[in-house]
């Protein structure tokens, strides 16, 4: 089912003129990542990860899993890193921290940032309206930002070292075969 689905999304779907399609995946090495991995010419993965060593696991499974499937791994993100209060402006540490960057560093890929919690990310993302847009000064935002623009760094640096025809994200639609 998922295959079909993710055939169906890529092929039939009018995405109009990108930049870049980003496809939001489960953790771990289930049939979304390998089914995209197969039907689809993917210029790179980003792994995201909590702190929590069981979060960790499952990020050190999908980056080999990509690098096995040649997909360029871009780098990892650790997401729930802190969190800052609103009121104090104090910064807690709910779930640990630091778990992404040393993974970035034991599986050589580049660590791409860390995103705080924050409520409103959830009710923005409930609205349709990202935080980036709606409090572009927040840490969150900020951070989404600055992760943002090193995918692009990497992808575009990737772009140029590729020849075509496997430098695009995807193939427009009537181009699949």
């Amino acid at each position: 089912m998922v295959h079909g689905f993710l055939q169906q999304l890529l092929k039939e779907a009018d995405w109009g003129p990108l930049d870049y399609l980003v496809i939001d995946l489960p953790p771990g090495t289930g049939d979304a990542q390998l089914s995209i991995s197969q039907i689809a010419s993917i210029s790179g993965a980003v792994i995201v990860t909590t702190p929590q060593d069981v979060s960790l696991l499952d990020a050190r499974k999908g980056l080999l899993m990509f690098r096995q499937m040649r997909v360029p791994v871009l780098g990892i993100v650790e997401n729930m890193s802190y969190f800052v209060c609103s009121h104090c402006g104090e910064r807690t540490e709910i779930f640990r921290h630091g778990g992404g960057r040393r993974a970035s560093e034991e599986l050589g890929v580049p660590f791409l940032g860390e995103v705080p919690i924050d409520p409103a990310v959830v009710v923005g993302g409930d609205r349709g309206t990202p935080i980036v847009a709606e409090n572009p000064d927040s840490p969150a935002a900020k951070a989404y930002a600055e992760i943002a623009g090193r995918i692009a760094a990497q992808l575009s640096t990737l772009a140029a070292a590729t020849p075509l025809p496997h430098a695009p994200i995807m193939p427009g639609p009537l181009d699949w075969k």
